[in-house]
């Protein structure tokens, strides 16, 4: 009896599809199978669990590269950021998971730094200074207000729930600086030249250094303990200068070097990667955070390095290797048990947060939307733009968490790290959505 070519039963599928395979497909099926077998066995009686614990690191590295590969894109595929991918499987991995090392060691420290760096270089590299030249006034408006409004609803929101002054306005801080993730949507749509986006982009220079010059100074005085006019000016002096000489020397520097090595694609990428960890370091070594010299550094080199094979080598480092290994090392440091105990706890104080951040960036887009004269849905469009909360959010959320003063005590606490990053989950998932959407209003 042969078999009709139209059955469409699963069976018949299965039967027309083994009836199609030669040979070698028939062997690769076989192993397949036994080693799926194989594995559930040794699952069952703890061999591989125990293997990659005491194993190499190599070992568990290659466990970190399946979960680089596979995690983020199972998360986008639910229109959620791969981000969060990562940071759940650097849960899943760490110690608060399968326990695969009993703590992070001095290779992840580093490998999170780089990341974190790499996260700010990244930042500072989608700013324009040309396109924030053109329409300077209206973004420096909005810079302001879309700074200002976040920063004290954030201010009053932690006074309320008992944080100290300098904690207080870290967490406005943390709100009032915001990623470009809709970007590439208005980039899509042919408004990315448009007065509206143009102002939405530029505000973004002075959120993120406002924000970082904020994380700088209390920093310093939940390390020193005191807080006086002479640091204050101190910090900022410091800022401008070394934002000059960063601005300034090295887009004449690379402009020279590249017109030297202009053939030479490894040399181009390997002066990128030397000024990066130069600019983080020189920050470090006059008081301000490596991520404030990386976030300056992308900025300088954005004007050197419009397009070509070395800047996309750079961001495939960063975006390949560096960040996704800053992501696994947050989740690998997060409890688990705790992080859910924290956002029963804590509710009010995550939807607080939420509406801080909402209530603050419509604020200031409106204002600025009804200042200058742009329509509705430009309006609407520079907020969703503006929601996001990623990279410098994250960035300083965690170099926050890591200060820790003489008498032991972090900056701020895991309660704050918790809802950054439902924040940063729910602003990243809605923000792009409603860029979407409103973008296509705008006539």
């Amino acid at each position: 009896m042969t078999r009709k070519s139209g059955d469409t039963t699963l069976i018949g599928r299965l039967a027309n599809v083994c009836a199609g395979l030669t040979l070698w497909q028939w062997l690769i099926v076989l192993s397949v199978v036994i080693s799926v077998i194989g594995f559930i066995v040794e699952w069952q009686r703890g061999l591989v669990l125990e293997y990659f614990r005491q194993g190499r690191p190599f070992d568990r590295f290659a466990l970190v590269l399946i979960a680089i590969v596979i995690l983020p894109r199972q998360f986008e595929r639910f229109g959620l950021p791969g981000m969060l991918g990562l940071i759940l499987a650097g849960a899943l991995l760490g110690p608060s998971g399968l326990a695969l090392a009993k703590e992070v060691g001095p290779v992840g420290h580093f490998w999170s730094e780089m990341g974190r760096v790499f996260l700010m270089f990244m930042a500072g590299l989608e700013i324009s200074l040309s396109d924030f030249r053109r329409y300077a006034k209206p973004s420096s408006l909005f810079g302001v207000t879309t700074f200002a409004g976040p920063m004290i609803g954030g201010y009053v929101l932690g006074q309320m729930f008992g944080f100290s002054t300098n904690a207080s306005v870290l967490i406005g801080s943390l709100l009032a600086s915001h990623t470009l993730l809709g970007y590439p949507i208005i980039e899509k749509l042919g408004l990315v030249r448009r007065p509206f986006a143009l102002t939405t982009i530029g505000a973004t220079i002075f959120t993120d250094i406002a924000s970082l010059l904020v994380l700088a100074v209390c920093l310093s005085v939940h390390v020193s303990g005191i807080l006086d006019w002479y640091t204050l000016a101190e910090l900022v002096g410091a800022l401008t200068v070394y934002s000059v000489f960063v601005m300034g020397a090295i887009p004449w520097f690379g402009r020279v070097y590249l017109r030297w090595r202009h053939d030479d694609e490894v040399a181009q990428f390997q002066f990128v990667l030397a000024v990066i960890v130069i600019c983080a370091v020189g920050a470090k070594l006059i008081g301000l955070e490596d991520i404030v010299g990386a976030f300056l550094c992308g900025i300088a080199v954005n004007q050197v390095l419009k397009h070509g094979a070395a800047r996309e080598k750079v961001e495939f480092l960063g975006k390949g290797f560096f960040i996704p290994g800053f992501l696994l090392f947050i989740g690998a440091t997060m409890d688990l048990p705790a992080f859910g105990r924290s956002l029963v706890e804590r509710l009010p104080f995550v939807l607080g947060m939420i509406g801080v951040l909402c209530v603050g960036k419509f604020g200031a887009a409106a204002f600025t939307a009804w200042f200058y004269r742009y329509s509705r849905a430009e309006g609407f469009s520079m907020w969703a733009l503006s929601l996001p909360q990623l990279a410098a959010t994250l960035a300083a959320t965690v170099t926050a968490y890591n200060s820790i003063n003489l008498a032991g005590e972090r900056l701020i606490g895991e309660e704050v790290v918790n809802a950054v990053i439902v924040l940063m989950v729910l602003t990243a998932t809605v923000g792009p959505i409603l860029t979407d959407r409103f973008g296509r209003y705008v006539k």
